[in-house]
């Protein structure tokens, strides 16, 4: 990448107690038409630029203490423009990164209808698993520990984690004591925000896709 800095998660411990704000890359150029994954170079489209400027802008004056980012680069590009309004350096969190779609990575939404494995995926995300890839649940249970680490460090303090539709889905889900099966009954849109407060006395979301650009 640029400039960010490799995160290496460790232990994490209690009595803390963070502000944490989910935040989903902005538009890309195969949104809608791709299964990107994890496939490299997948870059923001003009109108993803345009959102990741204006939220940027609007959480310039939140006290946000860090960005952390999945290791995708729409993910980078969007934590980066927030990270440069606060003088702060991106962090590369391996947990945050997209699920791991296996065989689907790279394939056009077209060419999955029909498949039978896809329509289990969409309609049993706490069971099924891509083609060589990961379940959600290994995917959420990642995250929510990348989350917990992180917090720990900012005890008291706000940051920002950069990361994926499905992710801050499977995130909402766990902390809400939702099955995985009901992840898909909201919605996560480019660029939104979605407010998470973590501690040792439990989990509160505090609001779900924000729309700051609109």
């Amino acid at each position: 990448m640029h400039d960010e800095k490799i995160l290496q998660l460790g232990e994490f411990g209690h009595g803390v107690t963070a502000n944490i704000l989910l935040i989903r890359h902005a538009s890309h150029v195969e949104l809608g038409r791709t299964l990107s994954g994890r496939r490299r170079d997948v870059a923001l489209s003009k109108d993803g630029l345009r959102q990741a400027d204006i939220v940027s802008d609007l959480l310039s004056t939140s006290p946000i203490t860090g960005i952390y980012s999945s290791p995708r680069e729409r993910a980078y590009y969007t934590a980066r423009s927030i990270a440069e309004r606060h003088e702060l350096k991106v962090q590369i969190v391996d947990a945050l990164d997209e699920v791991d779609f296996g065989e689907w990575s790279g394939l056009g939404f077209d060419e999955l209808e029909g498949d039978a494995l896809w329509c289990e995926w969409n309609e049993s995300r706490a069971t099924a698993r891509p083609p060589a890839g990961e379940s959600m649940a290994e995917a959420v249970e990642r995250a929510t520990a990348a989350l917990r680490w992180l917090a720990r460090e900012h005890e008291g303090q706000m940051f920002a984690c950069v990361t994926h539709c499905d992710i801050i889905r499977g995130i909402i889900a766990h902390y809400l004591g939702l099955s995985l099966d009901n992840m898909l009954r909201f919605d996560i849109d480019p660029a939104s925000v979605s407010r998470l407060m973590l501690g040792d006395w439990g989990a509160r979301i505090m609001t779900i896709n924000e729309r700051l650009y609109q």
